[in-house]
């Protein structure tokens, strides 16, 4: 544990040096037990950069591929993300992303901080899509607060289609949490999207972004 926090540190004050980053409303992350943070996503960065800058560590998911790299590198690559929180999945899999959920709910019942973008995969034209309701499942299923958050001008430290970083100024604002009933893991598709749908208008008061009723879909088959 305090090798995670020594590289979420470390990557937190590069950020800071870096960007200068304008971050506000961390005191609304629950200081003990399970929460559900709920971003709009931007760039591959923005798991990163929530891991870094939240005061409780937050698990994402991120690509297998990231943890199967060889040589060094790879090494180096994997220790990263595990420092920061990421878990592996295959995301191509329905029945990888089932069982992730699952592994989700495991987390936040075991008072772990679990982070998910409801869009699905990033937005490559700046707005904001419609929430899948996976983070309303999620919500219901466990009855943990779900912690909105707005990400603004993220895509700009890494444009979509490059590897470069540049850096550059962003926000990060953090909602009061949302709360509801606690239902289980079967409960209604009605609730389930009534959940979603509160959870993305509150991430569209944080991140100003024009709202967009249709799905993401991701681009060359990325789920970034």
């Amino acid at each position: 544990m305090a090798t995670n926090e020594a590289v979420r540190w470390g990557f937190r004050a590069a950020l800071k040096v870096s960007c200068r980053p304008t971050v506000t409303g961390l005191e609304n992350v629950p200081a003990a037990g399970g929460f559900i943070v709920a971003s709009n996503h931007l760039s591959f960065l923005d798991s990163v950069i929530l891991q870094a800058l939240m005061p409780r560590m937050v698990h994402f998911f991120a690509k297998s591929e990231y943890f199967t790299q060889p040589g060094l590198k790879g090494r180096v690559m994997k220790g990263f993300f595990e420092s920061v929180g990421s878990i592996p999945v295959q995301r191509d899999q329905q029945a990888a992303s089932v069982a992730a959920l699952d592994q989700l709910v495991e987390l936040v019942e075991a008072g772990d901080g679990v982070g998910i973008y409801p869009e699905g995969t990033r937005s490559r034209d700046g707005r904001l899509y419609k929430g899948r309701t996976g983070v309303g499942w999620l919500a219901l299923a466990t009855g943990m607060p779900v912690v909105p958050v707005g990400l603004r001008g993220t895509e700009r430290l890494q444009p979509p289609g490059t590897n470069r970083v540049i850096p550059h100024h962003f926000s990060l604002t953090v909602g009061e949490p949302l709360q509801f009933e606690h239902l289980g893991r079967k409960h209604p598709l009605p609730p389930r999207k009534e959940a979603t749908a509160q959870v993305m208008d509150a991430i569209a008061a944080l991140s100003g972004q024009e709202r967009v009723e249709q799905y993401n879909a991701p681009v060359g088959g990325s789920q970034d």
